[in-house]
């Protein structure tokens, strides 16, 4: 049990690092897959390169996409955007646009990592560019017979000194090109992450607090909404067989779930960890609205991203 509860706390404390570590993992394999045993390139001067860009680019595309419909972000933000009487605060429009960005680049993991591991395997590449009439004038420089040979280089069983030329510079592109994008995206991620972090009014001890309380919220508010909502649909069936009248329960209106559905934002002036705190820290019949000073902070997007907001469970 303890080494239960150990592994548990890891996962609570690691999460996020976890959760990018098998969206990483499950991409690369994955993609290894594709090349292995679905992928087989045509060797046509005609279909190279079509057929290397789609089992390059749409998956990566449909990761893309996926990761927009797996973020509680997008969901809070269409939210906000989308319901009855918000259009006007939606329209006034940074802070939608700040937060699209940020689930964007949140959303670009998995697709980046599959074009990266695609490219370091150099399948995918090595089809396309042989059908590329871009890269023909430059590989085929100072080669006679080159442009005929080309499109058949990812084919090539045969040990012709040309052909495996060709094969090796396409495969030295596509894993230059990968390291590139790899590099590229640690550096992003570092500087990203070092400028928020220094820009940030919260300190560090206060946004490990921060997680702490949420974790412990959203357990909390799991448990007491499967609890209110089996009392409540014990109480209906039981009037339904007894044809009898329910007795009153009192349950959050739309207009409180919305409230606290909508997109956090931070003001220096209060000390509200969560939408749910922020409501139930309201003026009595007040809704929560934007007041000056609130703001929109990368660093805090954990705030909308975790446990309850995007388990399928509830």
């Amino acid at each position: 049990m303890e080494k239960f509860k150990t592994v548990l706390d890891l996962h609570l404390k690691y999460s996020s690092a976890l959760g990018y570590g098998l969206v990483t993992l499950l991409t690369a394999s994955g993609e290894r897959i594709f090349s292995t045993v679905v992928f087989q390139c045509p060797c046509s001067a005609t279909w190279n390169l079509p057929y290397g860009l789609v089992f390059l680019l749409v998956p990566a595309l449909v990761l893309f996409l996926l990761g927009y419909m797996l973020s509680s972000r997008t969901w809070r933000l269409l939210t906000r955007c989308c319901a009855p009487g918000a259009r006007v605060r939606c329209s006034s429009g940074l802070r939608g646009v700040q937060v699209f960005a940020q689930i964007s680049v949140a959303a670009a993991l998995a697709p980046l990592t599959w074009v990266a591991v695609a490219l370091l395997g150099g399948s995918f590449y090595e089809c396309a560019a042989s059908g590329s009439k871009v890269l023909e004038q430059y590989l085929c420089r100072n080669r006679t017979g080159c442009t005929d040979q080309l499109p058949l280089v990812p084919c090539s069983k045969d040990q012709k000194s040309d052909l495996q030329d060709l094969l090796k510079e396409l495969k030295a592109q596509s894993q230059v090109l990968g390291w590139i994008i790899i590099a590229a995206v640690i550096i992003v991620v570092v500087i990203f992450t070092s400028v928020c972090r220094c820009l940030s009014p919260v300190s560090f001890l206060q946004l490990k607090f921060w997680k702490i309380y949420l974790e412990n919220e959203q357990e909390i508010f799991k448990s007491q909404a499967k609890e209110h909502a089996t009392e409540l649909a014990k109480e209906n069936i039981k009037c339904f067989f007894e044809c009898s009248h329910p007795k009153e329960y009192n349950t959050p209106s739309i207009k409180d779930w919305q409230q606290i559905s909508t997109l956090y934002t931070f003001n220096p002036k209060d000390q509200y960890y969560s939408m749910l705190h922020k409501y139930v820290n309201r003026k009595e019949s007040d809704s929560i609205k934007s007041s000056e000073g609130d703001v929109m902070l990368p660093v805090l997007g954990f705030v909308d991203s975790s446990g309850i907001n995007s388990s399928p469970g509830l």
